[in-house]
């Protein structure tokens, strides 16, 4: 629970814009979102410079204020056109402001460029100023539950009358404590430490998108302990984190059952792995477990949360990350304990370190006055190598010393492909050993003046087309004692081995200088073959031998032979031969398991110039001296012995010189050889170094590769849905549109149909029109000739009437009368008909 006075408010003060293009039937909004929170501000006019004139703030205490600034979280505002009318949401652009620019000074304003801006032919820009004020309004208790009763053998803390949100840590700076409670109540001392000891796979927390610093960045640790900044000291491998344990300790002042509901409140503890202000990870350790109620644990020891927890990237959630499995799981060491003032601590973790034999020394950080210190855990010791002329060790041992230590010989550096070789010095035939050449540095072997310096070398190169039903971890191992050593010859690491494959075998060159006689090398490589064996190497059970190769070495004889000199310019004989041999099973039936190729080479340098062989009693290093006059002068009598040259002082002190050379040469070639030995040794250490480096970037790379292969299936298949979905879409549109074609050919094929049926009736009816006006005109032209005659005859009538009256004006006038009208009826209607 952080105090009144940690409350903040991150206040985003949005002015005004420009450079808007003019929109009179849309309105402008700008939202905001920080931490899942979205805030906007009132539609304001479409203008080219509209005015917001609005605030918009969050919430946040210093602790959420600090967490959201080491994960860089930004504020995002959108700018929206709003149509008032369909209210449909139009978006221009956006706006990232980020969160470490705030302060809680005021500062002057600034203009901000829209982001994926709509209008490409304005720059639109927004005053915008981000601020951090203090949050002077108290959170209001809407409701308040009431304690609940007493229970039996447990205290709540209303015992005390206290609000939990009053329990607080106040740090206490002249008493060098932090007090948690009201100080009547807090009577008891508490010691409270959080150590990080140890980390593993940092590396799965960048992903590849990520840059770091160019130069070479430094990783810490970084927590809150009651308030208080912790970090560890900076380290710069990820792969191989090196950093020395650290403890934090605070002092508390407070009691029991107040300090439960604290850890109650401030229930989980996180940790950050940072790399300057950016958090790469973090995890979160819970503190409940610390004082369980009704455990008085306290009372007698201190109480402990430790393991090994995992750092999780930040917003894991919302980036919708692939959990990474549980044996490339970046982890982190972390112990917190809690003990009363008073009671020795023990120790609460065992410290993980990279190195058994370098000690470890650990540091504690004291936040508040604390006298005690972090005993620091025994580092184990490294005898050291004992001196050269102490202890020497047997022939045998000093043969499979070599063996299996020395790295590289002078032949094998002409192979790059030589990992290790021997060069035992070997005598083919019994030997003799002369006590006249006895002396007190070591003894001389005879070597045969017709014995040849030879020098073979075999590399078993690859193995291929298994046959078993099962994948094998195989190591192939030999031994040839004529080549002067019993101690086994083996591959290194073991390799898998899988059907229809070929794989190469590591560390498998040795080469053998050796000096024997022509036709015993021959009568040896014809009856004793070289058996390669066959292991499958399984760390759950012992190894098992699946079969033996047999080579026979008598094959090299007969190849050709090629010329070459040697390093003092004699000319030397090389020959080479290659095959591939089946390696047959050891138990049961003879059935081939593997093919197995090699190379094998044997080269001779010609009659050996060393006629003895010194074997030092200091170094069992194997030296030469010259060869001495093949016949020896007979025993000298009693009288000749003054005479002798060599019982002369001169001669003594001579010897001694010479037996003196000698050893200083042994002991500087053991120098070489120690300073050699450790250059490898060294070198080896890198290469393991680097290929653990290597190992767990291809890891990550792989489960990388493998979420991105997860997403790309996804992918995959969705757009193959789409796709289904589309070619649906498409196929019910070209039957549609098949349809639409066919109606409308339909409806015009009607069309024209009643065009025609249409004009046709048009042409029927003017011809039944033309008919009629026809019909007319020859029933007006009879009538008009009916017309005419009526007239024509009622003129002629009138003309008879008149002439009639004449003459007979003394007749009855009645008929003629009625004739006359009866006329005049007649040319009434004829006329109304004509017009």
């Amino acid at each position: 629970m952080v105090s009144k006075s940690d409350q903040l408010l991150i206040v985003v003060s949005i002015l005004e814009g420009r450079h808007f293009p003019k929109r009179p039937k849309h309105m402008l909004v700008v939202e905001a979102k920080f931490d899942g929170e979205q805030l906007a501000t009132d539609p304001v006019n479409h203008t080219d410079q509209p005015e917001f004139a609005t605030e918009l703030a969050w919430e946040i205490d210093r602790k959420a204020l600090h967490q959201h600034r080491l994960q860089r979280t930004p504020i995002k505002l959108q700018c929206f056109a709003l149509d008032p009318l369909s209210s449909a949401k139009e978006t221009i652009g956006y706006i990232l402001l980020d969160l470490r620019t705030a302060q809680e000074t005021k500062q002057a304003p600034k203009w901000y460029q829209l982001l994926s801006n709509k209008y490409t032919k304005f720059k639109s820009e927004i005053q915008i100023s981000i601020a951090l004020e203090t949050d002077s309004k108290a959170p209001a208790d809407s409701f308040k539950a009431k304690g609940a009763p007493p229970r039996d053998g447990k205290v709540p803390a209303s015992r005390f009358g206290l609000d939990p949100k009053d329990i607080v840590a106040v740090l206490n700076e002249e008493g060098g404590y932090h007090q948690i409670g009201p100080a009547e109540y807090c009577t008891d001392f508490f010691i409270m430490s959080v150590t990080i000891a140890f980390a593993t796979q940092l590396e799965q927390l960048i992903p590849c998108t990520m840059k770091l610093p160019e130069r070479q960045p430094e990783f810490f640790f970084y927590y809150s302990l009651l308030g208080n900044d912790v970090t560890n000291e900076p380290f710069n491998d990820l792969i191989n984190p090196n950093f020395e344990p650290e403890r934090a300790s605070v002092r508390i002042c407070s009691n029991v059952e107040i300090l439960r509901v604290y850890l109650a409140l401030q229930s989980k503890l996180q940790i950050h792995l940072c790399c300057g202000d950016q958090s790469l990870g973090s995890t979160e350790i819970p503190l409940t477990g610390l004082l369980k109620k009704g455990s008085s644990e306290i009372n007698q020891r201190p109480v402990t949360v430790e393991g090994a927890f995992t750092l999780d990237p930040p917003n894991r959630a919302k980036q919708k990350l692939a959990p990474i499995p549980v044996e490339l799981a970046p982890t982190v060491g972390v112990s917190v304990a809690l003990q009363r003032e008073g009671i020795d601590a023990q120790s609460v973790i065992e410290l993980k370190t990279q190195n058994e034999h370098e000690p470890q020394h650990s540091k504690k950080r004291v936040l508040t006055p604390i006298k005690e210190k972090l005993p620091e855990p025994k580092s184990s010791s490294v005898s050291p190598v004992p001196p050269y002329n102490q202890s020497p060790p047997t022939k045998d041992d000093a043969t499979e010393s070599e063996v299996e230590s020395l790295q590289y010989d002078k032949d094998t550096r002409q192979n790059p492909k030589a990992i290790s070789s021997a060069v035992p010095a070997l005598l083919a035939q019994p030997v003799t050993t002369s006590n006249a050449s006895e002396t007190a540095s070591g003894q001389k072997i005879a070597v045969p003046a017709t014995s040849h310096h030879f020098c073979f070398s075999i590399d078993l190169r690859s193995v291929h087309d298994l046959e078993v039903g099962f994948p094998i971890n195989c190591i192939l191992g030999y031994s040839y004692p004529f080549f002067g050593s019993a101690a086994p010859i083996m591959t290194n690491p073991p390799i898998e081995v899988r059907k229809n494959m070929e794989v190469f075998l590591p560390q498998s060159y040795c080469a053998f200088d050796f000096a024997t006689m022509p036709h015993q090398l021959q009568d040896t490589f014809l009856r004793i073959p070289l058996l390669i064996e066959l292991w499958h190497k399984d760390k759950m059970s012992k190894d098992l031998l699946l079969g033996i190769a047999r080579i026979q070495l008598s094959n090299i004889l007969s190849s050709e032979k090629t010329r070459f000199l040697g390093s003092n310019g004699e000319q030397c004989w090389r020959q080479t031969y290659s095959e591939s041999v089946p390696v047959i099973a050891a138990q049961g039936s003879n059935n081939r398991i593997i093919d197995l190729s090699y190379t094998m080479t044997l080269e001779d340098y010609g009659l050996v110039k060393m006629r003895e062989i010194l074997v030092s009693d200091s170094a069992q290093v194997l030296s030469a001296v010259q060869q001495k006059p093949s016949s020896l002068p007979p025993a000298p009598c009693p009288s000749e012995i003054q005479t002798e040259p060599r019982e002369t002082l001169e001669y003594k002190a001579a010897l001694e010189l010479e037996m003196w050379k000698e050893m200083q040469e042994d002991i500087f070639e053991n120098q070489l050889k120690q300073k050699e030995l450790a250059h490898m040794q060294a070198l080896a250490e890198e290469w393991k170094k680097r290929d653990r480096e290597r190992e767990s970037l291809v890891k990550k790379k792989v489960a990388e590769y493998t979420v991105l292969e997860g997403k790309l299936q996804k992918t995959l298949i969705d757009l193959e849905k789409r796709e289904q979905q589309l070619a649906i879409t498409e196929s019910e549109l070209q039957r549609e549109r098949k349809e639409l074609k066919l109606e409308r050919e339909r409806n015009l094929q009607e069309l024209q149909d009643s065009v025609r049926r249409a004009k046709e009736d048009c042409v029927h009816q003017v011809e039944l029109e033309r008919l009629k006006i026809k019909q007319l005109e020859e029933d007006k032209h009879r009538l008009q000739q009916q017309l005419n005659d009526a007239e024509n005859k009622y003129k002629i009538l009138e003309k008879e009437f008149h002439q009639f009256k004449d003459q007979q004006r003394n007749k009855p006038e009645i008929r003629l009368q009625s004739e006359i009208d009866l006329l005049t009826l007649e040319k009434v209607p004829l006329s109304i008909y004509s017009n």
